[in-house]
This record gives C-alpha cells, structure tokens and sequence, in this order.
C-alpha cells in the first residue's frame, strides 16, 4: 500500500488490523488507537479517499490502497495544514489524544461539504469521541477550516 505518499509493505497475520500496521510496519504512529471496536474514531485514516476506522479493517484489506495518515495532513513544507492551524488557532484539542481522527474525519467532511453548519458538524463527528473537551471548539476549528467566519461564535 502506499501509505502517505510512501510504498510501504510488510508480511502480516490475517487478523492484523490496519491500525496496527500502519503505526508499527509504517511507523505512522499519529494514527491512534482508542477502543479497537471503532466506537472511538481516534484511528481513522482514509482509505482511497474514503475515511475509514482503520481498528475496524484488516491491514490486508487495505492492499494496494492509498492511505493518508494524520502525517499526512500537513503542507509539502512540513507545516501544519489548514485543518491542523485550525485547530491550533482555536484551541480544537486539549490531551490531544482524538485529534487525529478528528483532523481525518474533518477533512472527509470538508472535502463532501466545503461549508457546513454547526449541526452538520456536529452530526458528522457522532462517531468521534473526546472526553477533555465539550466538542464547541472542535466544531469551531472546522467551522474555521473551511473558511467560515467564526468570530462570533463565543469561545467555551
């Protein structure tokens, strides 16, 4: 599979989740893992464009497939990208550990709506979880990701 741009390739078990191939054979190690029974959302990736909780795939499956990683969010120049300053900017994570499925599954929500509304947000990160945060400033970071102005909605 190419996973960030990079061929990767590795002899696994059949049982080897793609979480763990992509942290331990690719050393993609931003890819974390919360629950192993994609309850958390904090391993997703996207798969041939496709978000995916990679705790719920086998590596296998994943063969030959383009996988972009949260490493792989960031601009060419190794700075972070729009999504990542976003969250930065607005203070979208505290522990920092769900960012990464929150990063990936923001991008997926941007890339089929370009501006959605706070409930659109909100329903789209069902499937992600934070226990730090009440989610407001996840919701506003992506607001702001996509470009939407986001100075009136207060900071909590």
């Amino acid at each position: 599979m190419t996973i960030n741009g990079r061929s990767v390739s590795g002899t696994v078990e059949g049982r080897t989740l793609l979480s763990t191939f992509i942290r331990e054979t690719a050393g993609a190690t931003g890819t974390h893992v919360g629950c192993d029974t994609a309850q958390c959302g904090a391993c997703t990736v996207h798969v041939n464009g496709a978000s995916v909780k990679s705790c719920n795939m086998f590596a296998m499956e994943a063969d030959g497939a383009d996988v972009t990683t949260i490493e792989g969010m960031a601009n060419a120049d190794g700075s972070l990208g729009t999504i990542q300053q976003a969250f930065q900017d607005h203070h979208g994570l505290q522990c920092g550990f769900c960012t990464p499925g929150m990063v990936m599954t923001a991008a997926a929500l941007l890339k089929e709506n370009p501006t959605p509304t706070e409930g659109e947000v909100r329903e789209y990160l069902s499937g992600n979880l934070c226990r730090c945060t009440g989610y407001h400033n996840i919701v506003k970071a992506i607001m702001a990701a996509s470009g939407q102005d986001v100075s009136s909605i207060a900071a909590e």
